[in-house]
Parts: C-alpha cells; sequence; structure tokens
C-alpha cells in the first residue's frame, strides 16, 4: 500500500501539470488561429512531434489519467501502467528539453515547469514500484 504522502506528492504534481497543460494547449489553439502577438514554442514542428497533435493535449490525458489512477493505486497492475505511463512521458520530455536547448532555442518556463513535474511523477511512480 503506498502511503498518504505518496498519494497527495502525486496529486500536487499531476495537479500542476494538468494547469500547465491546459494553459499551454489553449495557447497551441491561440496559435492555430493566429493569434499570438509573439513567436512561441507551440507553433515549433516538436510541439506536434506525435500524429500531428499538439504535445499539451497528450499533458492534458497524462495528467488527468494520473490523477484518474490514485485511488486504485495500491493495484500492482495500475501501479505498473502508471510507471509505463510515466517512462513514456520522461521519454517525450527528454526529446523536448533536447529540442528546446538545441533545435528551437527558445524561452518557455512553462515548458520547462512541465518536464521537471514529468521527472518528479517518473519517480514517484518508480518509488511506488518498488
Amino acid at each position: 500500500m503506498q502511503p498518504a504522502k505518496t498519494k497527495l506528492a502525486t496529486a500536487l504534481t499531476a495537479g500542476a501539470g494538468l494547469y500547465v497543460a491546459q494553459y499551454m494547449y489553449r495557447k497551441s489553439r491561440r496559435a492555430q488561429k493566429g493569434e499570438l502577438d509573439e513567436p512561441s514554442v507551440v507553433e515549433r514542428p516538436a510541439a506536434r512531434s506525435l500524429f500531428g497533435i499538439p504535445t499539451s493535449a497528450f499533458g492534458l490525458l497524462y495528467y488527468g489519467l494520473q490523477l484518474a489512477a490514485l485511488p486504485v493505486r495500491d493495484a500492482k497492475a495500475v501501479r505498473r501502467g502508471v510507471l509505463a505511463a510515466s517512462s513514456l512521458a520522461l521519454a517525450q520530455s527528454l526529446y523536448l528539453m533536447y529540442s528546446l536547448l538545441f533545435v528551437t532555442r527558445m524561452p518557455c518556463p512553462y515548458c520547462w515547469t512541465a518536464h521537471a513535474l514529468n521527472v518528479a511523477l517518473f519517480a514517484l511512480a518508480l518509488d511506488a514500484n518498488r
């Protein structure tokens, strides 16, 4: 059984991720409509690297599922599923961090916040599976 503090940490981290993802998703929608006044990472190809879907849409799904899984997180299969999803999110974050640093070279505090949250959620999922 997972300690309450681990579940609370997961809830807070995923909740923050949900906020960041919805902010970036709204920004990507505004970019599609040509409503942005400044250049943004949401206009770059890396922001739609999977099937042309905004990365932030995957974030909404991922963080939402993290929160939805909390009540049943004591089940071994759920913990392993969360770890698998967290591994994929971490891999995507590593790719996007590389892109931010060496390809787009654009500042994006929301992006870096999401990547840090993904690292934290991976660490929490890894700990839960020990």
